[in-house]
C-alpha cells in the first residue's frame, strides 16, 4: 500500500510598504459602470492597491486634496484598495500625487501608473 504525499501550502500576507497597482480606466463604457456597481459620472475610474491596507485611507485623502476626485470605495481592513472617480486629468493628478508622496515621504516601492 503506497502512501500518497500531500503538499501543504501556507499563505500569509506580509505587509510591505508599497503601491502594487495604480491604474486609470479612462472613459469606461456605460456597461462597465453597471458591472462594477458604480454610478456613472463619466470621465475616469482610478484604482490603487496599497500595502499596508490602512494606507488606502491616506491615499484617498491625498488624491481628493490634489485634484478633486471622488472616493467611491476604500477597503482599509483587508485588501488596501482605493477606487476613485473623476475626470481623466483629475485622475492623473490624483494618482501622481499619491505615487509621489509614497516615493518621497514614505520610501514606498511604487509601481508605474498605467492607463487603459
Amino acid at each position: 500500500m503506497e502512501l500518497e504525499e500531500k503538499m501543504r501550502i501556507v499563505q500569509e500576507l506580509v505587509p510591505g510598504k508599497q503601491i502594487s497597482l495604480a491604474h486609470i480606466i479612462a472613459n469606461p463604457d456605460e456597461s462597465f459602470y453597471a458591472a462594477a456597481g458604480l454610478e456613472n459620472k463619466g470621465g475616469a475610474i482610478g484604482i490603487v492597491n496599497t500595502s499596508p491596507a490602512e494606507f488606502a485611507l491616506i491615499a484617498g485623502d491625498i488624491g481628493v486634496k490634489a485634484s478633486g476626485v471622488k472616493i467611491v470605495h476604500i477597503d482599509y481592513h483587508d485588501s488596501g484598495t482605493l477606487i476613485l472617480t473623476g475626470e481623466v486629468s483629475q485622475m492623473q493628478s490624483a494618482l501622481s500625487a499619491i505615487s509621489d508622496y509614497c516615493r518621497s515621504k514614505l520610501d514606498f516601492s511604487v509601481c508605474e501608473i498605467t492607463k487603459t
